[in-house]
């Protein structure tokens, strides 16, 4: 197999030579290795640094850059597993190669955590990881960590897809992002609870073409039953920008307030917190002292994410501003606007437009047009 040398944080490792010219490299590659999901590893390193568990599986390691990097970086005893007898044989030099005792395993995702489990474990598959999260939970003593890139399901653009995988009816809307990121996470409390198990968020974003998202399991019927509790829909008014949120697993569907239009249920959603403050501001006071090369960006989106009102939409207001026929103002003036007003606002990470209040749109909209 032909590799090169890359490095990460303070980490260097083998992975294939892909072809730079083709319009997706990393799908060139005998083994898969995406430069793009950096971040994502690096969020990685730097969360189980602050988390410290007894010990971390990285289940889907293909070239074993994550799982290198956790045993490298934060000094926590890693298995990493590939069913690929090609992975396998590229983690283990990789292991050799940073000096590392990493336990290294090529069996099947749902035999290897069928037989075993984990303080931490990290599915990060190609696509949805919806097929490996039964198994995840049931190999999971603590934290469980999962990345979804099948965006497009999630996001409600192929929306037929998004109910096979996920059991919800996703919309394709402004804050799809966001609405994607929590239904992951209403599947993945489905999936725990009837294990008597309750989750709870820890740090979860969205970014570029995939979700990612950390939990916390906890033991209980009790805790189970305060999971259930946070699932819920945003109904969606089919005319105007009015939304309004329903816990409850069953939707129950009303004509819009604000024009009397008929209401669309997105769901089911996860509608409670999904960043732990206090995680946050740890992974913040320790980000100067790891060295990554994402670090400002990283930096940047946990500065947001701490920031962020603990709504379960946004609303784009350049839209809002297209929809009221004038020029959308900066947003740190419409922000101010509405604070000005006795509302709560913040910017979102979602995306550079999007502004969390709880004041209704037609306030937002008075801003736009004053």
């Amino acid at each position: 197999m032909d590799v090169i040398e890359a490095e990460e944080g303070k980490t260097r490792f083998f992975v294939p030579r892909q072809d730079s010219g083709h319009a997706f490299p990393p799908g060139t590659g005998r083994i898969f290795y995406n430069r793009r999901m950096e971040l994502n590893r690096d969020a990685t390193v730097l969360l189980t640094s602050v988390l410290n568990p007894r010990e971390y599986l990285d289940a889907m390691g293909a070239t074993g850059a994550r799982g290198i990097r956790v045993a490298s970086e934060c000094g926590i005893p890693v298995t990493i597993n590939d069913r690929d007898p090609e992975a396998v044989e590229l983690i283990r030099e990789n292991a050799n190669h940073a000096g590392l005792q990493v336990e290294v395993t090529g069996m099947n995702i749902h035999t290897l955590l069928s037989c075993r489990r984990f303080d931490a474990v990290d599915i990060d598959p190609y696509g949805s990881p919806a097929p490996y999260c039964d198994s995840a939970i049931r190999g999971t003593l603590r934290y469980l960590m999962v990345t979804a890139t099948d965006t497009a399901p999630l996001c409600g653009a192929h929306q037929k897809a998004g109910i096979r995988r996920y059991f919800a009816h996703p919309v394709n809307n402004e804050y799809h992002a966001e609405t994607g990121l929590r239904t992951l996470l209403a599947f993945v409390v489905r999936e725990t609870v009837k294990y008597d198990r309750g989750i709870r968020p820890l740090f979860c974003f969205s970014r570029e073409h995939y979700v990612r998202a950390h939990f916390r399991l906890e033991n209980g019927a009790g805790r189970a039953d305060r999971a259930v509790a946070g699932i819920g829909y945003i109904h969606q008014c089919s005319a105007c920008p009015h939304r309004v949120e329903q816990y409850g697993i069953l939707p129950l569907s009303e004509p819009c307030t604000s024009c009397g239009s008929v209401t669309v249920p997105i769901g089911p959603l996860w509608l409670g917190a999904i960043q732990d403050p206090d995680i946050i501001s740890a992974m913040l006071d320790r980000l100067p002292d790891q060295p990554l090369n994402t670090a400002r960006e990283l930096g940047s989106l946990l500065h947001t994410l701490q920031d962020e009102l603990p709504t379960s939409s946004f609303y784009d207001y350049h839209m809002l501003a297209k929809q009221g026929k004038v020029s959308p103002k900066p947003i740190g003036d419409v922000i101010a606007g509405i604070l000005d007003a006795g509302y709560r606002a913040s910017r979102t990470h979602y995306t550079g437009t999007g502004i969390r209040t709880d004041a209704p749109y037609q306030v937002i909209m008075e801003i736009l047009k004053g």
